[in-house]
């Protein structure tokens, strides 16, 4: 598996990644401290190939490193990704929400 590097796109709202000259993204909206991730696009053949555990786990840690912002997941994919992961990021989840 190819390494890559997330990019935070500030004008379009979106992480994004580019593998194998296929992007990958997920659309986000910040609000009072909580970043709502919510549109997710992936080609089938870079899921196929696990890209998209890799995709997740960069930008969780990247979110996580920054401090003082919550996740909302909003996308069926990053609440799957966040349900089997949610002991390493529950800090991550704001106060009284459960996935």
């Amino acid at each position: 598996m190819e390494d890559f590097e997330i990019k935070n796109n500030d004008f379009l709202r979106q992480f994004e990644a580019t593998i194998h000259d296929d992007l990958i993204t997920l659309e986000y909206s910040e609000q009072e401290r909580k970043i709502f991730l919510s549109k997710f696009k992936i080609s089938d053949h870079l899921k196929e190939q696990g890209y998209q555990e890799k995709f997740f786990t960069k930008i969780f840690d990247y979110l996580e490193e920054k401090g003082k912002i919550k996740i909302v997941p909003t996308s069926k994919e990053v609440k799957k990704f966040f349900r089997a992961n949610k002991f390493k990021y529950s800090d991550l989840l704001p106060v009284g929400m459960s996935i």
